[in-house]
């Protein structure tokens, strides 16, 4: 009977001893995830000592998401971690590969943390422009053909890559160079704050969580008050965009991110239930029927002048915005080198974009507001 008791004691305590282990493995693996307000495209979670952020849409037509991994500095690798899915903070040494990656980055102070991007000319934010001029920064050829021996020469911790269906071969040929890379999708996202929020993607390859939540906070808030603004005028201006390319006119779709913006700032879109996230393809006659009596014709190509725009075809002297001179443009709003400011700034500035087309339609709401992008077309 004693020995019994005994065995059974024994068996208790190994029981709690297993049980106070297995405790503690649960509360070592703790995962938890950050919430993401408007953006679809990335997810954010912390499990020990790494943060794993997973790329839902890395570009059109991904089969499946992308996971990448940030290890906290001084903390052992996970041994499960592919050399080029991980970095270990900080990051010192990167190359982003889209300017709209470029305002993010300064937002966040990690300008002086670029050594690489393609086509720098193309760049006309004002430290990344001032550290290219210095020769900080070097510039590593087209996007599409990355000069891989330079890019190999200034050994960076990550590649921010960026590419619209997945065929990129240079992120091959890196990759096979140990170097870590990462997808960005901000410009798949189907709504203005959706973009805006990847700075927290930033936020956390820099290790400034704090500041990217802050950031986007500030810039939301902003938004969402024009927003706000824009719904007490009654009257709504009808509206439309773009411009043909060899014929064919691509709109944005009636639930893309630029058909949103039309919304908030109260402004009706002729096109708006068409369906779709993207674009959409007419040629000129389908446009004019629809569209020939709008009050202001917004981002008509890349024509930069009234002149240069009637001589382009006869048919868009017709259009009425035309004929009242309600033509408005971005192209005309380019940095030191030809940079467009708004292909760059827009995305992580979502609130001026929406200012300027509610000074547009509205522009008694903003009397002293001075547009950041776009501009009447002379």
């Amino acid at each position: 009977m004693r020995k019994f008791k005994k065995l059974c004691c024994l068996l208790f305590v190994i029981t709690t001893l297993i049980s106070c282990t297995t405790n503690k493995e649960k509360i070592k693996v703790k995962h938890i995830e950050k919430y993401i307000k408007y953006a679809k495209g990335f997810e954010i979670s912390t499990v020990d000592n790494y943060t794993k952020l997973r790329v839902l849409s890395p570009f059109q037509g991904a089969s499946a998401p992308i996971d990448f991994y940030i290890v906290k500095e001084g903390e052992p690798i996970p041994s499960h971690l592919e050399k080029t899915n991980y970095i270990q903070l900080p990051l010192k040494r990167m190359v982003p590969t889209s300017t709209t990656h470029i305002p993010m980055i300064e937002l966040l102070n990690g300008a002086e943390n670029i050594v690489g991007f393609p086509s720098t000319k193309y760049v006309s934010s004002p430290k990344t422009r001032q550290l290219i001029d210095d020769k900080k920064i070097l510039d590593l050829g087209n996007e599409q053909q990355l000069n891989t021996e330079v890019l190999l020469d200034l050994n960076p911790q990550l590649v921010i890559a960026f590419s619209v269906n997945g065929n990129h071969k240079n992120y091959n040929t890196i990759r096979q160079m140990n170097i870590p890379i990462i997808y960005n999708g901000d410009w798949l996202e189907p709504s203005p704050l959706g973009r805006a929020e990847w700075i927290k993607f930033f936020g956390v390859l820099l290790n400034k969580e704090k500041e990217a939540d802050s950031i986007f906070s500030s810039i939301e808030q902003n938004y969402l008050a024009a927003k706000k603004l824009a719904q007490h005028q009654t009257s709504q201006k009808i509206v439309f965009s773009g411009g043909p390319y060899k014929d064919v006119w691509n709109i944005p779709a009636g639930n893309s991110y630029e058909a949103q913006y039309y919304k908030d700032a109260n402004l009706n879109y002729i096109f708006k239930e068409t369906k779709g996230q993207g674009s959409l393809s007419m040629n000129v006659e389908q446009v004019f029927d629809q569209a020939q009596h709008t009050d202001i014709w917004l981002s008509p190509s890349f024509y930069s002048s009234m002149e240069l725009l009637g001589e382009a075809n006869a048919i868009f002297k017709e259009f009425d915005a035309y004929k009242k001179q309600e033509v408005y443009t971005t192209t005309n709003t380019r940095g030191s080198t030809g940079g467009l400011i708004y292909f760059e700034l827009a995305t992580t500035r979502p609130d001026f974009v929406l200012k300027d087309l509610i000074k547009i339609g509205h522009p008694d709401l903003l009397p002293n507001y001075e547009m950041q992008f776009y501009k009447k077309l002379e």
